[in-house]
């Protein structure tokens, strides 16, 4: 049986990852734009923040920030439609759920609404909306039909501290780096990073709340380098910095304690497949909520990440094989 979707009472962050079916490639730079913007439209949309992303030839990496759900006045939503849908079917959407309201107040209003509503503040919907207006817009521009992506993306529910939440920001942000694709993870201009340089202001936003430095881009943009520079080794001469798969594997088998710039030029399976990612605390309280969907025989949920120096976070898998490997071309 297929665990559920482990999701935060209330505000929650998620490190979601989707790829394209088959590992296709998207190689071309105008999909690439096209689907940065789809993205941050579904995120205005869904009422959610992106802290940061990355868009790799065949698959994607967003680190999501998900608020608890807040009341939507009519006013707002009619604006989020006008971010997907026609101007007319937006004006008359706004004549029926007038007309609504004038005939029963809120219930049959909020009847009409509701179908919205229920695609925002929520990670499913925000990335079933993505997926699916990029499919469209794919399928229609490549004369194709049926399904573009793999069945279901994958999510790791992180801890919202500063700690865990960066560690995964820099994981995305030098996705680009790993995969050979640019030297500097500020030349790939598909990522959050990369858009934030550019000077795209909600780049910049979610990567100055991710460093908790305010509306201080200047100061973010100086210590988020500062931990790309250091977990990444992305030197002053440009030279990629990686291992071979044997290197890696020695390492591996020998439980190696590998430092954090190591395991940031390698594929790390801990913030893919590990389900959730934080303290020791913050996964056993996930654990419980969770409880009925693992066996009898498991007493606790916290597993310790091995192979590295990771300060003490832990995931709800206790992954065990290639946790960690050396990158591929297009990989992370």
């Amino acid at each position: 049986m297929r665990m559920p979707r482990v999701k935060a009472e209330g505000q929650g962050f998620y490190h979601c990852i989707s790829r394209i079916i088959e590992r296709r490639y998207i190689s071309q730079d105008e999909q690439k734009e096209v689907f940065c913007s789809i993205l941050r439209k579904a995120e205005d949309f869904c009422g959610v923040q992106i802290l940061t992303y990355a868009v790799l030839s065949n698959h994607f990496h967003v680190l999501l920030q998900v608020p608890e759900p807040r009341e939507i006045t009519d006013t707002e939503l009619l604006r989020r439609l006008r971010l997907f849908y026609s101007g007319e079917f937006v004006k008359t959407f706004a004549i029926q759920l007038a007309e609504a309201r004038d005939r029963t107040g809120a219930e049959e209003a909020d009847r009409l609404r509701q179908p919205y509503l229920r695609r925002m503040h929520d990670v499913s919907a925000f990335m079933k909306l993505v997926k699916q207006r990029f499919s469209i817009w794919y399928n229609r521009h490549q004369n194709r039909l049926g399904t573009l992506w793999e069945d279901r993306f994958k999510s790791l529910l992180v801890e919202g501290t500063e700690g865990a939440l960066i560690r995964v920001a820099t994981y995305i942000d030098l996705n680009p780096v790993r995969a050979g694709l640019v030297k500097d993870p500020k030349d790939y201009r598909h990522s959050g990073y990369g858009e934030a340089v550019a000077g795209k202001q909600l780049a910049r936003k979610g990567l100055c709340d991710l460093m908790g430095s305010g509306k201080d881009w200047d100061q973010a943009a100086s210590k988020y380098r500062c931990v790309l520079y250091l977990q990444g080794e992305v030197e002053g001469n440009g030279a990629r910095q990686g291992f071979d798969s044997e290197t890696v594997r020695t390492e591996v088998e020998r439980d190696g304690v590998l430092s954090t710039a190591a395991l940031m030029r390698c594929r790390v399976r801990y913030f893919s497949d590990g389900v959730v990612l934080g303290s020791r605390a913050f996964v056993e309280a996930t654990f419980q909520r969770y409880r009925e969907s693992f066996g009898a025989k498991r007493h606790d949920g916290a597993r310790p990440m091995r192979h590295g120096a990771w300060e003490g976070l832990c995931t709800l898998r206790d992954l065990r094989l290639d946790v960690i490997t050396a990158s591929t071309p297009a990989g992370g």
